[in-house]
């Protein structure tokens, strides 16, 4: 019997994602969960009866607990299905798409690999920051959450699924750091694409250069007061 979901997200988030539920199931019962620790503490009996849904969150959900939930389980990535993987706004700046958007899609082991279920997509607004882009992201999501809240709380079968396939390249955060090596042969374009993605620090990763058995590290101006 479907009576569980478990959100998979931020406790900010939480206040917010429950509710959407709630209101099409007034005896659904929600569960929030954080981390990969709080997930496995799950009685295995509570996931037979249980969907999960991911948002935004970078946990990676193991197959012995996909094969464990009776209704499945979604996820809610920042990114449109042609930017599978690790922070897919850093890699769209940098690769200068013109189109980006947010996908909905069942969650399988292989990450962003499920069939989708919900897509929106914008035009790459010119000179976008990565926070910005995040922030447009997060909006698409949001509504398409909000769209599927009903289904997702009361449908006991897979959601429909859309006649789009994932492609491009996923990215990984070895690749992010990969980007975040510098040569001292990079061209002067090359390294203005990648100083305002990569230049902020992000995730404890920043541009670096190695000379003569010396590292140094890129370190964003500092705004000064007037």
């Amino acid at each position: 019997m479907f009576d569980t979901v478990i959100l998979l997200t931020g406790p900010i988030e939480e206040r917010a994602l429950a509710p959407a539920l709630r209101r099409h199931s007034a005896d659904l019962d929600v569960r929030n969960v954080k981390t990969i620790e709080e997930l496995e503490v799950l009685p295995r009996a509570l996931l037979a009866r249980a969907r999960l849904i991911g948002f935004v969150t970078p946990v990676i959900v193991p197959k012995r607990i996909l094969e464990c939930l009776g209704y499945g389980a979604y996820n809610f990535h920042p990114g449109p299905p042609h930017y599978p993987g690790w922070v897919p706004s850093h890699f769209a700046i940098y690769d200068q798409a013109p189109i980006f958007g947010a996908t909905v899609h069942m969650m399988h082991e292989r990450v962003d690999s499920g069939p989708i279920v919900g897509v929106e997509l914008f035009p790459m607004p010119a000179n976008v920051t990565v926070a910005r882009l995040e922030e447009l992201a997060l909006v698409a999501l949001a509504r398409m959450y909000w769209n599927l809240s009903k289904p997702l709380a009361t449908q006991t079968g897979p959601l429909a699924e859309l006649p789009i396939t994932w492609s491009g390249r996923r990215s990984t955060r070895r690749d992010y750091a990969a980007l975040c090596e510098i040569s001292a042969e990079i061209s002067k374009n090359e390294l203005e694409r990648r100083i305002p993605v990569f230049g902020n620090g992000h995730f404890g990763l920043a541009p670096t250069i190695t000379v003569h058995g010396h590292t140094f590290r890129y370190q964003p101006e500092q705004a000064t007061s007037p």
